[in-house]
């Protein structure tokens, strides 16, 4: 299958919800174990600057920086769907001084490359999975003026191969996102990749681009000033955050389930008491009010799991990932 178009095959994503979990005694054992003044530690998002996962970083990074004891650094790394970003992380030494945070992507590109350099699974320490953040088809009110699904779907097969949908690169799951409705509409549309979520958001504020899939918390900003218009939100039930904006399955597509979630991982091999310190401040650091006030605002869902359930799902994601790939048939690139 070409870059440019994903055929009409049944596509199937869907976030995974995860359990939540919390410790006792969280600040005591960060009290003896944090790093001494003066440490800093480096987070490599394999993410554009503005995206749903720096989004939600950048928010925690405060609090995350007083529960770890030590100043927070995030290095945005973007390119390859992950892989560039990530492989720097990995190749790091394995002292809990330089994380990650990863979205779907992470276990996605080993479907959708030939190769990569390194494996998704046994050469990271996961440590906890973070939750999930909403994602939510727009448009360019000015390229297509539709305010439901119904209308836009009505526009784009009145004339086919006319509209372009943008990504933030082959096989992320912003276009896996983008590409199940397309499949589940049965319109066509021109796909246009790019490298990272910044770029995209550029052309679709310039108009060069009419419709993509994005993170909610990146959004929000260009959906309030109007320059961005929410069409549907791919979450089981509306968001309390936008309560106006409908469902995918409210509009007619009962399976349009489809969410990014959110993993803290590290190099492989970490210390288990290193992985616990760190699983802890992020229970904490999230647990803060500023921070759970952020989230609801931003329409995330926090729910943290220990590190052996965090590596639990990233295998059944990975698996999952691998079965819809080859189902809708996209070619490796």
């Amino acid at each position: 299958m070409s870059d440019n178009m994903i055929s009409r095959r049944a596509l199937l994503a869907s976030g995974a919800a995860v359990a939540a979990s919390s410790g006792s005694g969280l600040s005591e054992a960060l009290a003896q174990t944090a790093p001494a003044s003066g440490k800093t530690i480096q987070f490599i998002l394999p993410n554009a600057a503005g995206s749903g996962v720096d989004t939600i970083t950048r928010t925690v990074q405060n609090e995350l920086s007083k529960a770890l004891g030590a100043a927070i650094v995030i290095n945005n790394q973007p390119g390859a769907g992950g892989v560039i970003g990530t492989n720097q992380m990995i190749r790091s030494a394995p002292d809990g001084l330089t994380l990650s945070v990863v979205s779907n992507n992470h276990v996605i590109y080993p479907s959708v490359l030939k190769s990569i350099p390194f494996d998704p699974i046994t050469d990271v320490t996961p440590i906890a999975t973070l939750g999930s953040t909403p994602l939510v088809m727009v448009v360019n009110p000015t390229k297509l003026d539709v305010k439901t699904l119904q209308d836009m779907t009505a526009l784009i097969k009145a004339k086919p191969d006319s509209y372009n949908y943008g990504s933030s690169g082959n096989g992320t799951i912003l276009h896996l996102a983008a590409a199940m409705y397309v499949d589940q509409a049965g319109v066509k549309m021109t796909h246009v990749p790019y490298k990272g979520v910044g770029p995209m958001v550029n052309d679709l504020l310039g108009g060069q681009v009419d419709m993509g899939v994005l993170a909610y918390p990146s959004i929000i900003a260009h959906l309030k000033s109007g320059a961005l218009r929410a069409i549907g939100v791919g979450t089981p039930q509306r968001l309390a955050a936008v309560p106006e904006l409908p469902t995918f399955a409210e509009q007619g597509m009962p399976d349009y389930i489809v969410e990014a979630w959110l993993a803290v991982i590290g190099p492989a091999k970490m210390p288990a008491d290193e992985v616990k310190r760190i699983h802890a401040a992020f229970v904490t650091a999230f647990s803060a009010e500023d921070v759970k006030a952020a989230m609801v605002k931003q329409a995330n869902t926090i729910n943290i799991t220990a590190p052996d359930k965090a590596a639990e799902f990233m295998k059944a994601e990975l698996a999952k990932y691998a079965a819809i790939v080859k189902k809708i048939g996209l070619e490796p690139q």
